[in-house]
């Protein structure tokens, strides 16, 4: 139940109590923008701005409401007169009509906006309330023009924005929004906005707007947080509740939604009084929804009762009245296309429990996809100076079209030698559309299932198909298509109706009753398609059918005859005659099965290939053999075999008039290869509608006829071949029963992805600890000795052929394989090397090729030296002529050596793999006896690329003349 207050005599005097003396220009109250486009071909829309004022405060400013500037938001403006003023609630306020007419310049999206100066006084949510008539009003719509859009107009709305709510109750506002044009309406709430001049085209939130949740009072009517909010859905807007007397201004926004696009949005800027009186609102009594066919008259009534036992008043607004917001009636069929609804006893006192009756006399000129909506209120009438209270409770009215009438099925002969022909009563119910009118649909599902019932369902279920479009002045339609004797046909019929301004359409009627149509059974049906023999060149296939059934001998004249024929392939289509029997249809007639062989010049290859059968039946006419009918096609059963891992999985298919689904299938497996013996190994049940499949592991699931489990060997070939078994679903056909046939045989080996174990490294490292000064002297090429052992496990493949070793110089280098050996060896010697740095991994590789994953990795470092002398003599006999390392230097990669005077100059540098002074300066000329200082940065040769050189400084002296060192 929604429950609001409105605005009557009592709104006069609370005016007088709560509203100071008017100023100047202070008077609107609500409003909104609408449009409506007037052509198909051109972009012209009316364009209308409703105004509400204030009679009681602003009488003076509303009295001089004009001009105001529209503006068309592509740029251009139009200063508009007031069009009409009407006055509602007792005059206390009007409601006012500004309209233009404007052509836009092509597609786009617009948006609206008008600015009047000003608002009335009062406003509490406008602080200071006093000032409120300083603040402009400012309201805009946004439109989407485009060419599929046609004569699109945005919705209205038919409750006028002004209200009234009481101190610590529920107050709830329904604006009775309408679209003609059927489009989706959604809601959302908004900021009441201004503008910063008298005709400016672009609003603003209200800066100094306050949320109307900070006036509620301590809880909401029912004893919870009080509320603000609005029904994105149905457009209800309530306060729950408002806490202290007064007036308040609020606004939300209407999106207006099609094909799930957005293309416009209306901006409602509204007003309401909050007062305090004991008086208790009046009740409506629950209306539920209802779905009618259209051209049903609605009968529908309302009833209202009040808990103070008051007289009340019963009023509606929704588009099916075709009133405006002013309770004026509108122009013909400006909303919906007439009849009119009408509340019999409506705004009339009544006593209570007061009746007022609903009453629309509908037609199929008023059918749309959306509902529509009906509001009805209900208003107290309490003694003198009590305020009058109202409730609100909305009825949702959804048109349906009617079915078409008294469908009916009968078997005639047709093209294909049978169909089924349609009739049906006409069909009356089309909205009126030029160039676009309604058509009937026909749409076909084999089976006879009645669909579901009910009132508010159009369309046909899930299941059907459609077959036919026709004129809706089509009473007969036959359909030829080709159809299965034996099985029962269901057809459905619905109106289509057209679309109507480019988006919004009528949708689609009531499903019509079911006609049901069985053709009868004259031809045989087949029943087996057994591949009996696997051979590229001497395949075997046996077909089997039945006698024509329904068709006993004597019933066509005779003789009779047989065609098989033969296609290649699932779904192969180029079929060949291959056999012509002649049968008596006599039962002892051993004439309903064939063995099909091939022929010397059409081998039947059923290792590679399926095949297709069909059947023709032949009677004689006029002493001519002359075909009654044609079999479905039926394929044999297509089987194959796919390698993994250790295992196999089967798969097969079939292309049969049959089912093979929830059935149970047969798999046999032979160890010996093609020619068996077979066992069945598995029972695999269908449960998935044409998903045959079965992967074999090696474990045999069926052991009445022996196990034969064990692991699938990947050296070795295994056979299959599966039995399907299927049943016809047609309830004549089931009867014949189970139908068992069987693949051709297909082999496979599993294939083996089974990887070998990993090696387990080491490599001989140098113990750097135990190396005296003259290890590795005068060394400059290297060895790393490694070797590995083989691991096992039980997921891991023993079956080795060698080994792969990867090397890699530093330990963040990606490793490449450097050599490979083969089993039984162990072992390998990396040589040649400049530094024994370095790391490895080693991975094991099986009889079939596949690697291991990566050994442990393993890296060894160098062992660094470098000494330097303190004294040397650059004399030329050839004893100590340069500065060098002591003794061994090792793994030494380069050495920056700088050497300074006493004095601090540099004298001598040099950059090299290795460290040869001769006491020269860099320019050659031999340095003087003296002492020198040195700096040498050496980089070794290590497993860290990143490792800092060694920094050596000293001093050295150079002796020269006379002075020889041994």
């Amino acid at each position: 139940m929604r429950f609001v207050y409105s605005l009557g005599l009592w709104s006069i005097l609370l005016g007088a109590i709560l509203c100071p003396t008017i100023s100047q220009a202070t008077h609107v109250r609500a409003g909104e923008i609408t449009t409506k486009r007037v052509s198909a071909t051109s972009l012209t829309y009316i364009i209308t701005f409703t105004a509400y004022y204030d009679e009681i405060k602003g009488r003076q400013a509303a009295d001089q409401a004009e001009p105001y500037t529209l503006c068309f938001g592509d740029g251009t403006t139009l200063d508009v007169k007031r069009a009409s003023r009407r006055y509602i609630n007792g005059r206390t306020s009007s409601v006012n009509s500004y309209t233009a007419i404007h052509t836009y310049p092509g597609p786009g999206v617009y948006t609206i906006g008008i600015t009047v100066p000003n608002r009335n006084a009062d406003t509490k949510n406008l602080p200071p309330p006093a000032s409120s008539d300083q603040i402009r009003f400012f309201v805009s719509t946004t439109i989407l023009i485009n060419a599929a859009l046609l004569t699109n107009s945005t919705p209205v709305m038919l409750n006028p924005p002004l209200d009234s709510g009481r101190v610590g109750q529920k107050f709830c506002h329904n604006p009775a929004a309408f679209d003609a044009d059927g489009d989706s309406l959604a809601y959302r709430l908004s900021v009441p906005q201004t503008s910063l001049t008298d005709n400016g085209c672009v609003g603003r939130n209200i800066p100094v707007y306050q949320d109307p949740t900070r006036f509620s009072g301590l809880g909401s009517e029912s004893g919870g947080t009080p509320t603000f909010s609005i029904n994105p859905i149905t457009g209800e807007l309530c306060w729950d509740a408002p806490g202290e007397a007064g007036q308040f201004n609020f606004a939300f926004i209407i999106e207006e939604w099609r094909n799930g696009v957005l293309i416009g949005e209306i901006t409602r800027d509204m007003q309401i009084i909050v007062v305090d009186s004991p008086n208790k609102r009046p009740l409506l009594a629950p209306i539920p929804d209802l779905c009618a066919e259209a051209g049903t008259l609605i009968q529908q009534p309302v009833t209202a009762t009040d808990p103070d036992g008051q007289r009340v008043i019963i009023t509606g607004f929704g588009g099916v009245f075709n009133v405006g917001q002013d309770g004026a009636a509108l122009a013909p069929g400006e909303l919906i296309q007439p009849a009119y609804a009408q509340l019999i006893n409506g705004g009339v006192a009544q006593a209570q429990p007061a009746t007022a009756t609903f009453r629309w006399q509908t037609n199929c000129n008023q059918l749309r996809d959306a509902p529509y909506d009906v509001t009805f209120k209900v208003t107290d009438v309490p003694p003198n100076r009590t305020p009058t209270l109202t409730s609100f409770q909305t009825f949702r009215i959804q048109l349906v079209g009617p079915a078409v009438k008294n469908l009916t099925a009968k078997a005639v002969t047709g093209p294909n030698g049978r169909a089924v022909q349609l009739n049906w009563d006409p069909y009356t119910c089309s909205p009126s559309q030029a160039g676009n009118p309604t058509k009937l649909a026909v749409y076909r599902t084999e089976g006879c299932t009645p669909p579901p019932s009910n009132s508010c369902l159009t369309g046909v279920p899930a299941g059907y198909t459609k077959i036919a479009e026709l004129p809706i002045s089509a009473t007969t339609f036959t359909d030829t298509s080709t159809l299965k004797r034996g099985v029962s046909y269901g057809y459905l019929m619905v109106a289509l109706y057209p679309d109507i301004n480019g988006g919004f359409n009528g949708g689609v009627s009531k499903a019509s009753n079911l006609a049901c149509m069985e053709l009868p059974l004259l031809a045989p049906v087949i029943t087996q398609v057994t591949v009996d023999s696997t051979d590229a060149n001497r395949g075997q296939i046996t077909v089997r059918w039945t006698r024509p059934l329904g068709l006993s001998p004597g019933d066509l004249p005779g003789p009779y005859q047989y065609r098989l024929q033969r296609a290649t392939g699932l779904n192969g289509t180029a079929f060949t005659p291959i056999a012509a029997i002649n049968t008596s249809l006599l039962a002892s007639a051993p004439d309903t099965v064939y063995i099909d062989k091939g022929t010397s010049a059409s081998a039947l290859n059923t290792d590679a290939n399926a095949y297709r059968y069909r059947l023709e039946f032949y009677y004689t006419l006029n002493g001519q053999l002359t075909r009654l009918d044609l079999t479905e096609p039926a394929s044999s059963v297509r089987l194959t075999a796919n390698p993994v891992n250790r295992q196999i999985t089967l798969s097969w298919q079939a292309s049969v008039p049959w089912s093979n689904d929830n059935k149970t299938h047969d798999v046999y497996r032979s160890r010996t290869g093609p020619n068996g013996p077979f066992n069945k190994i598995a029972e695999v049940p269908v449960t998935s509608p044409g998903s045959y499949s079965f992967t074999d592991d090696g474990t045999d699931r069926f052991v009445a006829d022996g196990n034969t489990s064990r692991s699938l060997s990947a050296d070795s070939s295994y056979c299959y071949r599966v039995m399907t078994r299927g049943q016809y679903t047609d309830i004549q056909l089931a009867r014949l029963g189970v139908l068992l046939n069987y693949s051709q045989i297909s082999c496979a080996s599993p294939a083996d992805t089974t990887k070998p174990c990993p090696p387990a490294l080491s490599v001989e490292a140098l113990d750097c600890g135990a190396l005296s000064a003259e290890a590795l002297c005068d060394q400059s090429s290297f060895t790393n000795k490694l070797s590995w052992q083989p691991t096992s496990s039980p997921s891991c493949d023993a079956n080795l052929v060698g080994y792969r070793i990867y090397y890699g110089r530093y330990p963040t280098d990606s490793l490449t394989q450097l050599s490979a050996v083969s089993v039984p060896t162990t072992r390998f010697e990396h040589s040649s090397l400049t530094t024994v740095a370095g790391c490895y991994y080693v991975t094991a590789v099986s009889r079939r090729g596949l690697e291991s994953a990566p050994s442990n990795k393993v890296c060894v470092d160098a062992c660094p030296s470098f000494l330097l002398p303190n004294v040397f003599t650059p004399n030329g006999d050839g004893k100590n002529d340069v500065f060098q390392p002591l003794k061994c230097p090792r793994f030494v990669e380069q050495v920056v050596f700088v050497v300074y005077n006493r004095w601090g100059a540099k004298v001598y540098e040099s950059v090299g793999p290795s460290l040869s002074w001769d006491g020269r300066s860099s320019d050659g000329v031999e340095l003087p006896t003296g002492l020198y200082y040195y700096q040498a940065t050496v980089r070794y040769a290590l497993l860290d690329k990143n490792a800092p050189p060694q920094v050596l400084k000293g001093w050295v002296q150079i002796l020269r003349e006379g002075v020889s060192m041994n």
